[in-house]
């Protein structure tokens, strides 16, 4: 590991960098420095916007990963080289797109699908709880409170919250760790039982099982927790608990699943279901009525 590498995740230790944001931070350096094949000193801000013009043009790279680009370089050369880059870079940004959802029986055909235990529970606790990739890693046994039937969360930028712990999920967790005995972490690494399980290996898991099943739509992990809020909400519970649940700081992010949920679109009439046509027609419309 270089010394400038290790300063970068020092720096980003200090400032309570999610492990997300360190590995997209990480990886925006590595691929500029591959792509010049030069040290970060050496590459001018010019060069930094040339970049990213070939991850927009010819990479074809959608805005959010342009810009995830940028923000890990501005970081870099801020926080770690100490030097300000004057990068005048935007994009348009397309518009959101609805978020895929499975059906329940797609849920569970995914879930059954590994046939490795604790891949199978990784599936079934991501989607019982409604977690991120980042949030079902990080899980310690610590966090499974079987008396009050709650899931502890490390969420998204170092927030903690609770979601509900299923009886079924808890049942199998139970199976689960009588196998497995983890000790810290939940779903630890295969080689460091110290360290939790790679995010790249989550992916993988995920990408085998839904290939198996045969879906061919899908965000990855993060599907089955688009598909947990979507359910409950057709299941009938309050969107604001819902937004408690999913730890979302804004409302109108979890309202989105209101646009994807078809039980509940199909539930809301249409006005012209409202109109009371059991008074007779109007007696202009008698075709022997004479003007």
């Amino acid at each position: 590991m270089t010394k400038l590498r290790q300063k970068m995740i020092r720096v980003m230790d200090l400032r309570n960098r999610s492990d997300h944001t360190k590995r997209a931070y990480l990886a925006a350096v590595t691929r500029l420095v591959k792509y010049y094949r030069r040290s970060p000193e050496k590459i001018t801000d010019t060069m930094i916007e040339d970049y990213l013009l070939y991850l927009k043009n010819e990479k074809k790279n959608a805005p959010a990963t342009c810009y995830s680009a940028l923000n890990g370089l501005r970081f870099f050369y801020t926080h770690v080289l100490d030097r300000q880059i004057a990068v005048d870079f935007r994009m348009t940004k397309k518009p959101r797109r609805l978020p895929t959802v499975l059906t329940k029986k797609q849920v569970w055909e995914l879930i059954c699908t590994p046939p490795n235990l604790k891949h199978r529970m990784i599936l079934m606790t991501t989607y019982a709880a409604g977690l991120r990739a980042g949030e079902v890693i990080r899980l310690k046994t610590e966090h499974i409170d079987s008396e009050r039937m709650l899931v502890k969360v490390k969420g998204k930028g170092s927030k903690d919250r609770y979601t509900m712990l299923s009886p079924k999920l808890l049942g199998e967790l139970r199976s689960y760790y009588k196998k497995y005995r983890p000790k810290t972490y939940l779903f630890p690494s295969t080689y460091k039982k110290t360290k939790p399980l790679a995010y790249e290996t989550v992916r993988e898991v995920y990408e085998k099982a839904r290939k198996k099943v045969g879906i061919k739509n899908g965000e990855g992990l993060h599907t089955l927790r688009h598909s947990f809020a979507t359910h409950l909400l057709e299941a009938g519970y309050d969107i604001r608990k819902i937004q408690v649940l999913m730890g979302h700081t804004r409302l109108t992010t979890t309202m989105i699943y209101l646009h994807v949920s078809r039980e509940t679109l199909s539930k809301v009439p249409s006005p012209l279901d409202l109109i009371d046509t059991a008074h007779k027609e109007d007696s202009n419309d008698d075709p022997n009525h004479s003007t």
